[in-house]
């Protein structure tokens, strides 16, 4: 039964995850690995409120971030995506794999 490897990458600096994902990209062309993507998400806008100290109300102004994402999906090559899973990233890049099992229909 194939197993397909869901790689979600995430990261705040949009240039660094594209190159990442472009490298592994590239190492799957290389070994004849069947990999479908990268998927990229629309970015994600988030807000954070700053306290100047334990007072209520004393804030700085807010911070503002986007994240960037990119899925990246291996069909059936499980040692590549464990090595791709495993792997040491930069600590800007969040990876989360998800391992999905398919059943092939019975003929009959």
């Amino acid at each position: 039964m194939p197993f397909v490897t869901r790689l979600t990458l995430r990261s705040g600096d949009g240039d660094l995850l594209d190159a990442v994902v472009s490298d592994i990209k590239e190492r799957a062309e290389r070994k004849g690995v069947e990999l479908k993507g990268p998927h990229p998400k629309p970015p994600t806008r988030h807000t954070v409120a700053l306290q100047k100290g334990l007072a209520r109300g004393e804030t700085f102004d807010t911070w503002e971030y986007t994240v960037y994402t990119r899925e990246i999906e291996i069909v059936d090559h499980n040692e590549f995506a464990r090595g791709v899973a495993e792997q040491s990233y930069p600590n800007r890049i969040h990876v989360t794999a998800d391992i999905e099992q398919f059943s092939q229909a019975a003929d009959g």
